[in-house]
C-alpha cells in the first residue's frame, strides 16, 4: 500500500497506564487529582485526547474503582481546557496461572470480572471514548494472560454502543483487527471506527517497521488509526505513524523518559511529539476537530 501521510493528525496522551511504573518515576501520577492534573497539563501542551487508567492513591498500584474514575473525569471536565476523555476498559481481564507443573489454581493477582463490572466506570462517567482490547494475549510477564474472549468483547462492545461511547479498538496483533472487523459486521461497533495499533509489547506485534506496515495495511479503508511504541521508540513511532497516515500516542503509560537519563512529564512528551509532527509540516488538530472526525458526544460537567 502506498504511504499517504496524515497532514492533520491528533495526539493522544496515555497518562498513567496499569504497569508497575509507579516507583520508577516521580512523574507517574497516582491519585485521581494527580492523574487529572497531568491530563490537563497534557491537553494544554497539545494533546487532543487523554487516555486514562486509575491507580490506588496510596500504593500506586493499578485499580479499577469507579470512584477514582469519577473524580478524574469530573476534574478534567471542570478544567479550563478542553480535551477528549478516553477511559480504559482493559482492567478486569487478568489471568495469572501457576507454574507449568501446577497451573491451577490461578495465582494471586488474577482479576476476572463480568462485562458489566469492566464497563461500570464507563456507564457511570460516560467518557467520549473507551478502549476495547480486541483479543487475548500472553502479556509481557511469564504467566500473565490478558484475557478477552469473543463473548466478553461482544458484550462490552454492545454496552459501549448502547451508552453512546465510542470504542477505541486496541490491536496488539493483526488477528485483533480481524475480530474488530467482525464486531463491525455484527453492528456492535458503529462507524466511524477508531483503532490503536499497539506496537512492541511482548508478546504481541513487534515494533519493527515491516510489522508496523503489515498492521497498517490491515486497517480497513475508512478507519482512523493511531499508533505507538514503547520506551525510546515512542518518538520515532510518532513520526512513523503520521508518515503512514495515522495519528500519534505518547505518554507515561508507554515511556518514562524524555531522553536518556532524563525523566519526562506527560506534558513534555506531548510537547516533543507536537514538535516532531509539526516539523514534518503537519497541523496538529484539537479536540473539537477530533470530535467531528470521530462523531463523538461531548459531555459537560455535572
Amino acid at each position: 500500500m502506498p504511504l499517504k501521510m496524515n497532514w492533520e493528525p491528533f495526539i493522544t496522551c496515555a497518562v498513567t497506564g496499569s504497569g508497575g511504573t509507579q516507583d520508577k518515576s516521580p512523574h507517574v501520577p497516582r491519585s485521581p487529582e494527580q492523574i487529572a492534573d497531568s491530563a490537563i497539563e497534557a491537553a494544554r501542551a497539545g494533546a487532543a485526547v487523554v487516555h486514562c487508567h486509575v491507580r490506588d492513591p496510596d500504593t500506586g498500584k493499578p485499580a479499577r474503582d469507579v470512584k477514582y474514575y469519577r473524580e478524574v473525569v469530573e476534574r478534567i471536565r471542570a478544567a479550563d481546557v478542553d480535551v477528549v476523555i478516553n477511559l480504559t476498559a482493559g482492567m478486569g481481564g487478568d489471568i495469572i496461572v501457576g507454574p507449568p507443573q501446577a497451573p491451577l489454581p490461578l495465582a494471586e493477582g488474577t482479576d476476572m470480572a463480568s462485562a458489566e463490572e469492566r464497563m461500570a466506570h464507563v456507564t457511570e462517567c460516560r467518557p467520549e471514548i473507551c478502549t476495547l482490547d480486541c483479543g487475548t494475549m500472553n502479556f509481557a510477564e511469564a504467566d500473565y494472560v490478558m484475557a478477552n474472549t469473543p463473548a466478553m468483547l461482544r458484550e462490552m462492545a454492545r454496552i459501549g454502543r448502547d451508552l453512546g461511547v465510542r470504542s477505541e479498538i486496541e490491536a496488539f496483533d493483526t488477528g485483533h483487527m480481524w475480530f474488530a472487523g467482525q464486531l463491525v459486521k455484527e453492528g456492535l461497533l458503529e462507524e466511524p471506527i477508531m483503532i490503536q495499533l499497539c506496537m512492541g509489547i511482548p508478546w504481541g506485534a513487534p515494533d519493527d517497521l515491516n510489522t508496523f506496515m503489515a498492521m497498517v495495511n490491515n486497517v480497513p479503508a475508512g478507519w482512523t488509526f493511531s499508533a505507538f511504541s514503547l520506551g525510546r521508540h515512542e518518538m520515532p513511532f510518532a513520526a512513523a505513524a503520521v508518515l503512514a497516515g495515522g495519528n500519534v500516542r505518547v505518554g507515561l503509560e508507554d515511556n518514562l523518559y524524555l531522553q536518556k537519563g532524563v525523566l519526562a512529564t506527560n506534558a513534555q512528551l506531548v510537547e516533543r511529539a507536537v514538535a516532531i509532527v509539526s516539523g514534518m509540516g503537519c497541523r496538529v488538530i484539537g479536540p473539537d476537530e477530533v470530535r467531528e472526525r470521530l462523531k463523538l458526544q461531548k459531555r459537560m460537567p455535572k
